[in-house]
């Protein structure tokens, strides 16, 4: 995931992923931060996913927000 898109829009971005993983907690969110890495690994323990399916998960939001970006 671009860290520089994440990091620069993480405030407009946590409401996109709060709504996406409705799990995710708020101090799930200030671990994260905006780092991808850190997002897979939550999203791991909250939803007993697997390493490459969290990747997966995160590579296809990542996809989602440049096809928004782009409208």
């Amino acid at each position: 995931m671009n860290q520089d898109i994440i990091a620069g829009n993480w405030k407009q971005l946590k409401g996109k992923i709060q709504a996406k993983w409705g799990d995710l907690t708020d101090d799930d969110f200030q671990v994260v931060q905006g780092n991808a890495e850190y997002l897979e690994g939550r999203l791991q323990e909250r939803y007993g996913w697997n390493r490459e399916r969290a990747h997966d998960e995160v590579k296809a939001f990542e996809r989602s927000l440049r096809s928004d970006m782009k409208h």
